[in-house]
């Protein structure tokens, strides 16, 4: 039978802790498409979970890890083939199913993504979840019909991974936008990615009025709070934001002014349960738009091996950029 490597959080002194085991075929969970992993990434949630810091494996043993990529190597369901490259991003991984961080996973056919011809499943994982949220957050902006010539659009936590390529996403598509960040020093970063103004995150992050001068034909919110209650309140007639994080708390400090006297629409954007359709919309405009070798500076290939280290110095603020888990190493 089988054997491969992955990482299972199991229950120590009361919380998960993550560490390289091995396991077999008939380990893994009874779903219809089986996938050889070739790559995940490290996220802050996988930090968590690994090194059990948070809580974020709901059930335990849990084979950790948000995202993968990788190649179907069977599948019981019609629309799948063997050989086909795909690529999954949430369904609750990590947290109440197994996830990327093994070299084999089954998951349901629900879940996978064709990954685009133009990405390598490790280029796909340098994306991962953050820019596939950003791709989501744009896209709420599209639909709603916010065009490049409409107005300036805001994007908080700029400095964060959904914010740096929604930034990027923006500017490739032509439209203006400005970087909310509380760190000065990532500047020459946010205007290099495309932000035409970089502002504190100060002027937003305050106790805001019911209503204020109108400023932003929409919005990415990245951070939640006393940030998105203020960009709601600046926002223009008929504008919207779409909102996507709680870096600055769960809480929504705001008034039913700007919905009611502005028509502002408040368009939340959940990357974890999307629909299908949406994921493929997203990855495909992702490989439209980004260039793989603009992804090559912003990712290091680093070996599953080295996880539960890798976990604790993200956590510790000592890791830049995006980090790719190489499975088989």
């Amino acid at each position: 039978m089988t054997e491969f490597n992955a990482i299972v959080a199991r229950e120590v002194d009361r919380r998960s802790q993550g560490t390289l085991e091995t396991l077999t075929l008939a380990d893994l969970p009874d779903r219809d498409v089986l996938v050889k992993i070739d790559y995940s990434s490290l996220n802050y949630k996988d930090a968590l979970a690994v090194s059990g810091r948070g809580k974020i494996c709901r059930s335990m043993p849990m084979v950790c890890g948000i995202d993968l990529a990788g190649t179907i190597a069977e599948s019981a369901h019609p629309g799948w083939k063997a050989g086909e490259r795909v690529v999954v991003n949430g369904f609750g991984m990590s947290e109440t199913v197994w996830g990327g961080y093994s070299q084999y996973q089954r998951v349901s056919s629900d879940w996978l993504v064709r990954l685009p011809e133009a990405f390598a499943p490790e280029q796909a994982m340098a994306i991962g979840t953050a820019g596939y949220t950003a791709m989501l957050c744009v896209h709420a902006l599209q639909d709603h019909g916010v065009t490049p010539g409409d107005g300036r659009i805001c994007v908080s936590g700029a400095s964060g991974g959904v914010g740096s390529v929604a930034l990027l996403l923006l500017a490739k598509l032509g439209y203006q936008a400005v970087a909310v960040s509380g760190r000065p020093e990532t500047e020459p970063y946010l205007r290099e990615l495309g932000a035409v103004d970089v502002i504190d995150r100060a002027e937003l992050d305050r106790d805001p009025r019911p209503l204020e001068k109108e400023v932003w034909a929409a919005g990415i919110d990245c951070v939640g709070s006393k940030t998105l209650a203020t960009m709601l309140a600046q926002t223009r007639y008929e504008g919207i934001v779409a909102a996507c994080g709680l870096a600055g708390g769960t809480d929504l400090p705001t008034t039913v002014m700007p919905f009611i006297l502005r028509g502002v629409t408040l368009r939340g954007v959940d990357s974890v349960m999307a629909a299908q359709p949406r994921r493929q919309r997203a990855w495909d405009d992702l490989a439209r738009l980004v260039a793989p070798a603009e992804l090559a500076a912003v990712f290091d290939i680093r070996p599953m091996s080295d996880l539960p280290k890798l976990a604790t110095q993200l956590l510790d603020g000592q890791l830049r950029g995006r980090i790719v888990i190489d499975v088989n190493r």
